[in-house]
């Protein structure tokens, strides 16, 4: 069998010594985009921070493999030179730090580690990336995303609506183009103007070489990204897996009667 592109096996992570994730089980394979839901406190966002590599948190057990490697022990750059992404839920915001001048640097560093790591396997399909290819791709990625020109040109995240800073998450996306992006509750305080624009931006990013796992509390996203998977999670665990077909089953049941039956049978 192929190597899953993602695999998370058994993972327990904690913080402050108070466990969050008490044995997360979840595979990714390229092409495939997998929503997890659950209510507030269940680990969703926990496990993305996980994957990304945050400091704060401390990994107990299990593993997390990327096409084969683990990557437990990788610094949180390391993991974004391999071809992983996270959108924030809440984007941190910079001021006195442009948009084009942040997404140069990350895009410029992401990039040429990728061309050195290609040449060192005697690789060249990754080229290092010059400032009038960075300005063209910026350019037309802020087409794809219905954003101003002048959009470049402001502090990043500073004086953002909602929907601005997750269009800006998006881009950031679009310009390091990942083979693994994490999306944590990417439909967060948005309206449906602005859950159509980056919905719509998401599906044109992904394709057969990423993977995607968009994080939700609510039907409504995925009436516009449709998912090949769902997963449920609650009480730090994923304790349910299916089709699309779950999410609405979760929209009519609510999260409290499945708690319950979860706790009953823990």
């Amino acid at each position: 069998m192929a190597t899953p592109m993602f695999e998370i096996e058994n993972l327990h992570a904690s913080i402050e010594d108070k466990e969050i994730l008490k044995g997360v089980d979840l595979t990714i394979n390229k092409g495939e985009i997998h929503a997890l839901m659950g209510p507030n406190g269940s680990g969703k966002s926990t496990l993305a921070n996980v994957l990304a590599g945050h400091p704060s948190y401390e990994v107990t057990e299990g593993s997390i493999r990327f096409n084969g490697e683990e990557i437990l022990e990788m610094e949180p750059d390391e993991r974004a030179h391999l071809g992983i992404f996270l959108a924030f839920q809440y984007p941190t915001v910079i001021p006195g730090v442009s948009m084009a001048n942040f997404l140069r640097m990350a895009v410029t560093n992401v990039r040429n580690a990728r061309a050195e790591a290609a040449a060192e396997a005697g690789r060249e399909e990754v080229a290092k990336i010059t400032p009038r290819e960075f300005r063209r791709l910026m350019k037309e990625k802020m087409a794809l995303l219905k954003m101003d020109d002048s959009f470049a040109t402001r502090y990043l995240n500073e004086g953002f609506s909602g929907g601005e800073k997750k269009r800006a998450e998006i881009l950031q996306m679009a310009l390091l183009e990942p083979t693994m992006a994490i999306l944590d509750e990417t439909d967060s305080g948005l309206d449906i103007d602005a859950l159509r624009v980056v919905s719509e931006g998401v599906n044109s990013l992904a394709g057969d070489e990423m993977g995607v796992l968009l994080i939700t509390h609510y039907q409504r996203l995925l009436n516009y990204i449709k998912p090949d998977h769902v997963h449920i999670m609650i009480e730090g665990r994923v304790v349910q897996s299916g089709g699309p077909e779950l999410a609405g089953e979760l929209e009519s049941k609510g999260y409290e009667k499945l708690r319950a039956e979860v706790l009953a049978t823990a």
